[in-house]
């Protein structure tokens, strides 16, 4: 549904210009300067780069509808694997290794476009549920065009994200969702790309009190910068930045969050900036050197079974519970408690690190490596060419192109676990593939690429 201003009336909240009257001149005034586009606007790279680092002004990244701001996290895609590859080449310059290994990179890589499937088929639910309470229930009516307004929601949007992620990991059931972000060993971009499928239908929640007043535009766009800024703090290869880290969400800052060493559990949850950690005191700053992952690791490459296995311990952690309080405390509490604990568990019982840590790296062939990455490779072009074409395509071509991308991201995630059923998983994968290939509900962006498929 568009966000449009209400109509009439007398104004709301004591103020001397109806806010009815104000949001449509607003509105009418936006509608004259989109006209033309239509749709999202289009931005430069060097507007779409300086995104990444929360660095476009209010001049140049504020709408009137919430249908002409850009999606600058597709848009982002060309970026994050240009950075990607800056990342391996200044890891090697500096310490002679790479900063990550195949087999996580594209598990990270999967979970990251598992994650953003559901977009495809519906509007984000932040926004739908946003814009429901801004057109039924909102109290007054900030300008979209004012810089007050942007800069207020920068602060506004930054807070519910720290309230929520301090959240999923007090709430077990939170947690569930969120600990995907956590389950890699390796500490790098792909990282940044391994999301939850299931946490943005908990987070919504938090960002409605804004609603009542901020225009949906505003929140769309910062919605979208808080989440690209925390592409680039997942690194090693940064070390500090100065008076930045007062102030701001840094490498340093965010490597503390991923460890798994008891001085680093539950700190640091702020996403751009790291105010609120300090304010709330749960900023810790970098010290011992970090081990990444969770406490008890998931062992596993394939992105459905990272994404519902921590599910199905809290249902049978329900189950063998007794008492229906500590049934609810399974669900409600945190992912340390049990029966006669505190509320986020004893302190105590987090395994102490030893600086042996193996990250789980099953032995597989390297021929299997480069047979893995050259498929997922085409899955990503299948993925792009899917956003890119997605107007122009049936429901059940969708339906169809997204029910293979996740075939092949459980597929490819077996292989690198080297599980013996992954090849006849494979075989039925690429006999699906040439069928609908053939048929000609797969395409490509790139024109030379179709003698390769068939290849």
């Amino acid at each position: 549904p568009e966000a449009r201003p209400r109509r009439g009336g007398a104004g709301r909240a004591g103020r001397a210009v109806p806010a009815e009257r104000s949001g449509a001149e607003r509105s009418q005034r936006g509608r004259a300067m989109g006209a033309e586009a239509g749709g999202p606007r289009d931005t430069a790279p060097g507007q779409q780069l300086r995104a990444l680092f929360y660095a476009l002004p209010p001049g140049e990244s504020s709408f009137p509808t919430v249908e002409e701001v850009p999606d600058y996290v597709d848009k982002s895609i060309p970026f994050f694997i240009t950075f990607i590859g800056l990342e391996f080449a200044v890891s090697w310059i500096q310490k002679h290794k790479l900063p990550g290994r195949i087999n996580d990179g594209i598990s990270s890589l999967s979970l990251g476009i598992l994650s953003r499937l559901p977009d495809v088929l519906f509007r984000s639910i932040d926004l739908i549920s946003y814009i429901y309470v801004w057109n039924n229930y909102r109290l007054f009516e900030l300008p979209w065009d004012s810089p007050w307004t942007w800069y207020l929601t920068l602060l506004g949007v930054d807070f519910a994200y720290y309230c929520f992620h301090r959240i999923s990991h007090e709430v077990n059931i939170l947690w569930a969702a969120h600990q995907v972000h956590h389950s890699s060993e390796d500490y790098n971009l792909f990282t940044a790309l391994r999301q939850s499928v299931l946490q943005k239908y908990t987070s919504w929640m938090f960002n409605l009190p804004m609603a009542l007043c901020i225009p949906p535009s505003v929140f769309a766009v910062h919605l979208q910068f808080n989440l690209l800024y925390q592409f680039w703090i997942h690194t090693e290869v940064i070390t500090k930045l100065g008076p930045l880290e007062w102030i701001l969400n840094t490498p340093s800052h965010h490597r503390v969050h991923h460890g798994r060493n008891p001085y680093c559990i539950d700190k640091n949850y702020g996403g751009t900036l790291i105010i609120w950690d300090r304010i709330f005191g749960t900023f810790e700053a970098e010290d011992a050197k970090v081990v990444y992952g969770l406490t008890h690791p998931v062992n596993s490459f394939d992105p459905i079974m990272l994404q519902l296995r921590p599910l199905a311990h809290i249902w049978n952690t329900f189950w063998d519970t007794p008492g229906f309080c500590n049934k609810l405390s399974v669900i409600f509490k945190g992912p340390g408690w049990g029966p006669g604990k505190p509320r986020l568990g004893l302190p105590e019982e987090i395994p102490v690190i030893t600086g042996r840590e193996v990250p789980f790296n099953p032995p597989v062939p390297a021929y299997l490596n480069c047979y893995a990455l050259v498929h997922f490779a085409i899955i990503v072009d299948l993925y792009t060419d899917l956003l890119a074409s997605i107007s122009m395509l049936s429901q059940g071509t969708v339906l169809l192109r997204i029910g293979f991308i996740i075939l092949s991201l459980a597929s490819f995630g077996l292989l690198m676990e080297n599980k013996s059923k992954a090849g006849i998983l494979e075989i039925i994968r690429c006999l699906v593939f040439i069928g609908v290939y053939k048929l000609g509900y797969f395409g490509s962006q790139f024109s030379f690429l179709g003698y390769a498929y068939e290849v």
